[in-house]
């Protein structure tokens, strides 16, 4: 696809091994950047060498069926042994409990990414409590961003067209603050396996200017994620 760069995020299928990642990022000079899957075990001398392998953020899964909540004793102890290194967190929820950590989300004191537009399903139109929850708070937040990726999982369907209007709605709300992604290898998909070819045909509709592009594409990437100009 001529990507130059990427961010690979560990799996939650991989546990807290995050060798696979690890390896990817050596093999790429340079051109990576991971998301690490971590817990309690987790030592200020284990997140410095993961730091120093290319690691620049840890995710926390709150899906149920992939587990559910984080125990949030370790969730905060992970915070606290991240921040020093200038980390973020990547967290992954269900639409239906953002409610229910709004409070935690203001009170982070890193940035922190919401994945896949909150899972917010299209059908329940832009106007559902949940999404209008993550519009204010992108808005309000400077230490919030969105990815708008898994838009194969929020869709009724290919082409994933009817999704397009969230993201721009995001975008518009701090797009200084938005990231892209495909979600690939789509991992717990579920329903079918989509085509990557068709998720990246939606960013001219996501990003219709070529600045807009550069800057969710480039320069928002390069700047969170540490990569040099």
């Amino acid at each position: 696809m001529g990507l130059e760069r990427a961010v690979l995020v560990n799996a939650s299928c991989y546990g807290i091994d995050n060798s696979v990642i690890i390896d990817a990022i050596a093999q790429s000079a340079g051109r990576y950047r991971g998301v690490a899957n971590a817990d309690g075990s987790f030592s200020q001398a284990k997140f410095r060498s993961l730091h120093e392998a290319g690691f620049r953020g840890a995710r926390f899964n709150f899906v149920k069926h992939l587990g559910g909540a984080p125990d949030m004793g370790v969730f905060v102890s992970v915070v606290e042994r991240i921040r020093p290194l200038g980390w973020h967190l990547d967290l992954h929820f269900d639409a239906q409990d953002l409610p229910n950590y709004e409070l935690l989300l203001k009170q982070l004191p890193v940035p922190f990414i919401i994945d896949h537009m909150g899972r917010v399903p299209v059908k329940n139109g832009l106007e559902q409590g949940p999404f209008q929850l993550l519009l204010n708070l992108h808005r309000n937040n400077p230490r919030c961003w969105v990815k708008i990726s898994g838009a194969e999982r929020l869709s009724a369907g290919p082409p994933f067209t009817d999704a397009v209007p969230f993201a721009k709605a995001l975008i518009a709300a701090g797009p200084e603050r938005i990231l892209w992604g495909t979600d690939w290898p789509h991992p717990n998909i579920g329903r079918f396996m989509p085509n990557d070819s068709d998720l990246v045909d939606l960013i001219p509709h996501l990003m219709p200017s070529a600045s807009l592009q550069q800057q969710v594409l480039v320069d928002n990437p390069h700047r969170l994620y540490g990569f040099e100009a």
